[in-house]
């Protein structure tokens, strides 16, 4: 998938000082977390038109109508989806999202601080002492082969961009440590450049919803492309993942609060009973801390504690 869009500063401008995709849901426009009631108390399907038809197969112009309307319907449920990492510019969300790898978001939250506060620019972290790099992102995991990738970013970032995180797709690619994945963190959430981010969350879920059967990460990013406008590709990459830490979990999906479930051909591989689906839900839809220490403002959770907070 090509990247599409002109990268222009004002919108990379406004995108990273407010840590939020370009193309925000109108409710985080308003700064009303709209539906954020609705939102918390899941377990009734929302406005589910149809039900599947078990046994009846599923033309190519069905399963597409039925994905754009779980996109709807997961507009409306997460109005406030949004990238999980914080960052106030496009240097900290690359930085965030090479660190993100094999960890959570929570932790990389609760790492970054004091990382940025030692290295707050590529220069600096280009020259950064490999050691004391490694000691300040070790909760992360691979510290000392991420620390290895940073250290190699900063530097072209410093020597081929003019210390500035580039706004293309090829020229991400090319940085140590950053792949399709990372690059398209980056643009669609820093620079309001169209992206789908195929992680583990996004590939299982669409793999669930049968959108695609595919396994290979950039060969599902083609076929979801294909199915919906490029203006929904970054929100909808939000959304999803959205849903598959929240509701739709890996091994026990919540299937009886689930307010999709009736488009959903794989229901009943999770917990039916509405009451024991409920005690599944995670983060603010189980009234638990969210993974930002810096939420949106119109975050309907509350923040994650700071590192060693509890």
């Amino acid at each position: 998938m090509k990247s599409a869009g002109s990268g222009k500063p004002a919108k990379a401008a406004a995108a990273a000082k407010s840590g939020k995709p370009a193309k925000a849901a109108a409710a985080a426009k308003s700064g009303k977390p709209a539906k954020a009631a609705a939102t918390l108390k899941p377990g009734k399907p929302a406005k589910a038109a149809a039900t599947l038809k078990p046994g009846k197969p599923e033309s190519h112009l069905a399963m597409v109508r039925r994905a754009r309307r779980i996109n709807r319907e997961l507009a409306e449920i997460y109005p406030y989806a949004h990238p999980e990492l914080d960052f106030r510019n496009p240097f900290e969300l690359l930085v965030a999202t090479v660190l993100s790898a094999q960890t959570t978001d929570l932790r990389v939250n609760q790492t970054t601080p004091a990382l940025f506060a030692a290295y707050p620019t590529p220069e600096d972290m280009a020259a950064a002492v490999p050691e004391e790099l490694e000691e300040l992102i070790r909760p992360t995991g691979f510290f000392r082969a991420k620390a290895k990738s940073l250290i190699g970013l900063s530097a072209s970032i410093r020597d081929n961009f003019g210390g500035e995180v580039p706004g293309r797709l090829a020229d991400l690619v090319t940085l140590p440590g950053v792949g399709r994945k990372t690059a398209n963190v980056v643009l669609g959430n820093a620079f309001g450049v169209p992206g789908i981010t195929v992680d583990t969350h996004f590939g299982r879920l669409v793999r669930r919803w049968k959108w695609t059967e595919q396994e290979d990460p950039e060969k599902v990013e083609a076929e979801i492309a294909a199915i919906f406008p490029k203006s929904e590709w970054t929100m909808l990459s939000h959304r999803v993942v959205f849903h598959g830490r929240r509701i739709c979990h890996a091994r026990r999906p919540a299937c009886g609060a689930c307010p999709i479930a009736p488009l959903c051909p794989s229901y009943g591989e999770g917990e039916t009973d509405p009451e024991k689906a409920r005690k599944l839900l995670k983060y603010e839809m189980g009234g638990q801390p969210g993974q930002r220490l810096s939420p949106p403002p119109d975050y309907p959770g509350r923040p994650a504690p700071a590192l060693g907070a509890g």
